[in-house]
């Protein structure tokens, strides 16, 4: 099963520990960034299900990064809660007013930050914490783990199967092979892109069984999406 995504983007390095061990305590990826200019070269490269997002930071302010984010469409919708020690009444509006759904004042309760997270995620990516995704006659049950193509179960290995996971949370959306093997195969892991094309030929094979529809959409010179006009008449 595919783990909802964070950035948490914050300088201070204790806090930036504290918020990563404890986010991963409850299922989620995350990766930790110090600076606001690192945190927008990485969110051109792959965009997470969530940003935490500090206030001030160095190379580019917080507060300046949110605003560029909402004007960019890929980013546009992104899910963001503000970190702050600015508590006042003035710069809390300036912050949900410039496009942060969400502002925590430093101190903050971790628990009540994590529900947060969790509430946030469950309006904006219902699809990264339900158990099932479901397009037309193809379903994925993470619970168990299981895969069924027009009522028959499918029998996956657990790379296709994170890759088909990965590939149903975004309808549409071109993956580039690089940013497959970032989301599926981890950032630790080093793997040639090839073994990309191989996996996703394997997971075709499973699930196009017979004359059914292929879902996965080979986009050339760039990677592959899940078709978002599957099972559309």
């Amino acid at each position: 099963m595919a783990k909802p995504h964070i950035f948490v983007v914050e300088d201070e390095e204790a806090l930036s520990l504290l918020l990563r061990y404890n986010l991963e305590a409850e299922g989620f990826a995350v990766d930790t960034i110090s600076r606001g200019d690192e945190a927008e070269l990485r969110l051109r490269e792959s965009r997470p299900d969530l940003m935490l997002l500090d206030w001030m930071l160095p190379g580019l302010s917080g507060i300046e990064l949110c605003r560029r984010l909402r004007s960019r469409q890929e980013t546009a919708d992104l899910p963001i809660i503000m970190l702050t020690a600015r508590g006042e009444e003035d710069e809390r509006i300036r912050g949900l007013a410039i496009g942060a759904d969400d502002y925590v004042v430093k101190p903050f309760s971790v628990p009540e930050l994590i529900a947060r997270v969790k509430a946030m995620l469950r309006r904006a990516h219902p699809e990264v914490v339900s158990q099932r995704l479901q397009v037309a006659d193809l379903e994925l049950d993470r619970e168990t783990l299981r895969v069924y193509r027009n009522g028959r179960e499918v029998n996956l290995g657990p790379t296709e199967f994170r890759l088909l996971e990965f590939l149903m949370q975004s309808p549409g959306r071109v993956f580039s092979r690089a940013q497959l093997l970032d989301s599926v195969w981890g950032h630790d892991i080093y793997v040639d892109e090839r073994t990309v094309d191989v996996h996703v030929g394997r997971l075709r094979k499973s699930i196009n069984y017979g004359r059914l529809k292929d879902p996965i959409r080979t986009v050339r010179s760039a990677g592959y999406a899940f078709d978002e006009q599957f099972g559309r008449s």
